[in-house]
């Protein structure tokens, strides 16, 4: 390892000591702050929140590229799957202080390969052929920091050409996975207002037969074990499996009441392609309608999915497979139905790829399956994103660059 990627996993462990839920990222998003600007970087902090955006400009005009990296932790007790723990420590000596909240999804290696990526490029920004923009992202688990971000204006300002971003994945670490057309599925909310009135054991009927009916939806089923995780991850890679799984819609359900006492059975949706949104929603508006309740829709429109480029993410993994090995890169022919993603807003701003990052190491038990209890990452990740990110990002300016002119 260098001197820098042991300066890097240091970094992690100091973010994963100190885990912030979102919209509380203050600690995080200072260290983040102090490592940019010592590194020479134009630095913006308090963009949509705790959000940091830097700049680094290079050695010549030119286009610019946007690379992401999210912030925050989990509750553990709300946002993470029911798996058993290992026996096994992988975190000992730098465990979160904090009581109830961790890294479980990885935000924590991201943050350090962001602030690593941003660092080697300013020690040499000789290559770098236009400007890049590294955002550092405030709540991205409840899908809220890249619609602040965005909503300042900030980034659309430097008018970037493409967007780029890591997320940790189950896959042996020392790959990355693009997967151009897929992604990560949208997510809509919805309620359903059942009649109450004084029978409640009545209501309670229709809510259970409402609940059920919306289960029919589900066709993806619930994860049962981190075997059964691992082989769902793996089954974007296989393209006989992919091209069974082109559609997913997965149903989360629980029952509530409203404000006013009435019963009610709450819904998340998440749905891959986006373009089922509308038929679902029409579904179970029949649903609610036979049933004598209503629809509400809390948070509006539905949340879009995160779609990468088809051209983008095939240009970055013919690019990665040239700079580092065509081993390690692998490609995914569906989209993971069970998270999404809120770099989507990036994506509509400026069209690019989230790449799968490796974390995996099945013989020391580490599963780099995010939010499961006992999520663990080869830190030795890290050191290979940022030259997979580095690499790439110079890489696309240049291409950028010299197909358009200056654009800055």
């Amino acid at each position: 390892m260098t001197i820098l990627e042991d300066y890097l996993i240091e970094l992690r462990r100091e973010i994963h000591r100190h885990p912030e839920l979102a919209g509380e990222e203050r600690q995080t998003a200072g260290l983040v702050a102090e490592q940019l600007r010592a590194a020479g970087l134009e630095v913006t902090t308090g963009v949509g929140g705790h959000g940091v955006l830097a700049v680094l400009d290079g050695s010549a005009d030119g286009p610019t590229v946007v690379y992401r990296a999210d912030m925050d932790a989990v509750d553990v007790r709300y946002n993470s799957l029911p798996f058993p723990r290992s026996s096994r420590v992988f975190d000992e000596g730098f465990a979160s202080r904090v009581p109830d909240v961790a890294h479980l999804c990885g935000h924590d290696l991201h943050t350090a390969i962001g602030v690593g990526v941003a660092r080697t490029l300013a020690q040499d920004s000789d290559q770098v052929r236009g400007r890049l923009a590294f955002v550092f992202q405030p709540a991205e688990e409840p899908l809220q920091g890249a619609r602040a971000m965005l909503g300042t204006g900030l980034v659309q300002k430097l008018a970037p050409k493409e967007s780029y971003a890591l997320h940790c994945a189950p896959f042996p670490a020392g790959t990355i996975t693009v997967s151009p057309g897929y992604g990560l599925p949208g997510v809509d909310n919805i309620r359903i207002v059942l009649p109450g009135g004084d029978n409640a054991a009545v209501a309670a009927e229709v809510q259970k037969a409402v609940a059920a009916e919306v289960q029919k939806i589900d066709t993806v089923g619930l994860l049962e074990s981190v075997d059964d995780y691992h082989a769902r991850f793996l089954a974007v890679l296989d393209p006989q499996i992919a091209a069974s799984i082109q559609e997913s819609v997965s149903v989360i359900q629980w029952t509530e009441q409203t404000e006013d006492g009435q019963p009610a059975v709450g819904i998340m949706l998440k749905v891959w392609p986006q373009e089922r949104f509308p038929q679902l929603r029409d579904r179970i508006e029949r649903l609610a309608a036979e049933a004598g309740g209503h629809i509400e829709y809390p948070y509006g429109d539905a949340f879009p999915a995160m779609v990468n480029s088809v051209d983008l993410s095939t240009a970055a993994g013919q690019y990665l497979g040239t700079a580092l090995g065509p081993d390690s890169v692998l490609w995914g022919r569906a989209s993971w139905p069970y998270n999404c993603e809120d770099f989507a807003l990036f994506l509509k701003e400026a069209p690019g790829a989230m790449f799968y990052l490796g974390v995996a190491d099945t013989e020391s038990g580490m599963n780099g399956a995010p939010h499961t209890l006992d999520f663990a990452a080869d830190e030795r990740a890290i050191g290979h994103g940022v030259r997979a990110m580095a690499g790439l990002l110079t890489h696309r300016l240049a291409a950028i660059g010299g197909s358009q002119g200056s654009t800055r």
